[in-house]
């Protein structure tokens, strides 16, 4: 019996341990909190992707003489309604805007054209050497319905030049699209049009609009709407139904008045100097109130026959930087979607380029050569070499088997030895082979080892 008490005593100081431990567990909420509907989180596996469209990008920026400018993502929402335009589907539908605590009316960027025009206004950036040639990179926020290809939030990267109407800008703008898609390993189509000035374009808006009229009945709710606020979104509606009529229709080209006329016909023959294959597609007119002359999309080269997600897109909007306050400032752009085109790489498996791998582990074992090797990495660093750690493992062997993981050249261990001693082992990680080196040598001896004799700069011995 006083077994049996004793082990029942045990029993229900075990049962009233195991309560108290489930109270001071942390309870999982019932719903954990989810991502914004049309949000992306980009994890570290995509970061990859992410840094080599945006590194291209900007190599050719700045090859290209473009300087960057960063914009905030708030505006002023009359800046876009102005810009963007009042009839545009982006300022409609789609525009994030809210009124803030102080009754100021202000909209997450849409887009970035307007943002750029914005501050060459603001800054006096006319009084530059002109052209101005303008690169920008970030997030936009357009309330889309989610799918394939299109989010709420997010990345573009945008070209910019102000200041100059030379058709030849046109044509360095379209080869410097297709030479981005060519670095990056993409085969593409661009699609070229001109939809004239804004004098040439209300007399064909008119002959659209008479056309289309007749056909009011049978056209998708969008574009009855467009008939009578914006015509020349009629050509690129991707309803069937209503692009069974655009065949017919009056064809911009044919209206174009003679400065037109002249200013396209140039940039085809800037352009035909060139290896671009380009286009010619009169329902090309883009969704902007501000564009001009010459317009034009990158599109996957299979989709030539009328793809619904461009790659990159843009034109001329010589009227804007007017539209905005400013003087009369001719100027071009275009714009990039960043995760349409990682989309792209990864449908046909084109993966970006390995990053360089570290040169160095460093290793250690016991809580001495732990701290010891603090200092080292330090030094090893400053000394200009790249070098990767797992601190908080004790076992040599897990150590190892992270630098294995990494692909790292060379592997430093440092034991209770090694630390009296004042020396380091080095292991080759690919030959599998090692060596004991006292740690005043190290850095001459790894600049030998890496191929960087001749380096100078940084740490030359560790302290």
């Amino acid at each position: 019996m006083p077994r049996k008490k004793k082990t029942t005593k045990k029993l229900e100081a075990k049962k009233n341990e195991t309560k108290e431990a489930a109270q001071l567990r942390v309870k999982p909420s019932k719903e954990a909190p989810q991502l914004v509907r049309g949000m992306k989180d980009i994890l570290p596996a995509e970061q990859p992707y992410f840094d080599f469209v945006r590194e291209t990008f900007e190599g050719f920026a700045k090859n290209y003489g473009y300087e960057r400018i960063d914009l905030p993502i708030l505006e002023d929402t009359a800046l876009f309604v102005r810009g963007t335009g009042k009839h545009t589907d982006i300022v409609e539908k789609e525009m994030f805007s809210f009124v803030d605590q102080g009754g100021d009316s202000l909209s997450l960027r849409p887009e970035f054209t307007p943002s750029v025009v914005r501050a060459y206004i603001n800054h006096g950036m006319i009084n530059l050497p002109q052209p101005v040639k303008l690169y920008s990179f970030g997030p936009v926020f357009r309330h889309e319905r989610p799918q394939a290809g299109r989010l709420r939030q997010f990345n573009q990267f945008n070209y910019d030049i102000l200041g100059d109407a030379h058709p030849v800008l046109d044509a360095e703008m379209i080869l410097l699209a297709h030479k981005i898609f060519s670095k990056l390993g993409l085969s593409v189509s661009v699609q070229i049009n001109s939809i004239g000035c804004f004098s040439c374009r209300d007399s064909y808006k008119t002959k659209l609009t008479d056309y289309y009229r007749s056909l009011r009945s049978k056209l998708c709710d969008n574009c009855k709407s467009r008939l009578v606020k914006n015509p020349l979104r009629l050509l690129d509606c991707k309803e069937e139904s209503c692009m069974a009529f655009r065949g017919d229709a009056p064809q911009i080209l044919d209206h174009l008045d003679e400065d037109c006329k002249n200013h396209f016909t140039r940039v085809l023959e800037y352009l035909g100097e060139t290896d671009v294959a380009c286009s010619l597609n009169p329902y090309l007119v883009r969704g902007l109130d501000y564009y001009n002359r010459t317009v034009f999309e990158i599109w996957p080269e299979e989709s030539a026959s009328g793809a619904k997600d461009a790659l990159a897109a843009g034109g001329r909007y010589d009227k804007l930087v007017e539209i905005l306050g400013g003087r009369m400032t001719p100027a071009i752009g275009f714009a990039i979607g960043l995760e349409r085109v990682i989309s792209r790489l990864r449908v046909l498996n084109i993966a970006p380029p390995s990053k360089t791998r570290s040169d160095l582990f460093l290793a250690q074992l016991g809580e001495s050569a732990r701290r010891r090797s603090f200092s080292l990495l330090n030094g090893l660093i400053d000394a200009g070499f790249t070098t990767a750690t797992n601190f908080s493992k004790d076992s040599i062997k897990a150590q190892l088997e992270t630098a294995n993981r990494l692909g790292v050249k060379i592997a430093l261990i440092l034991g209770q030895k090694e630390l009296l001693d004042g020396t380091i082992i080095v292991r080759d990680m690919d030959a599998g082979v090692q060596e004991i080196l006292d740690q005043k040598k190290l850095i001459n001896f790894l600049r030998r080892k890496l191929g960087r004799a001749g380096e100078t700069g940084g740490a030359e011995t560790l302290t």
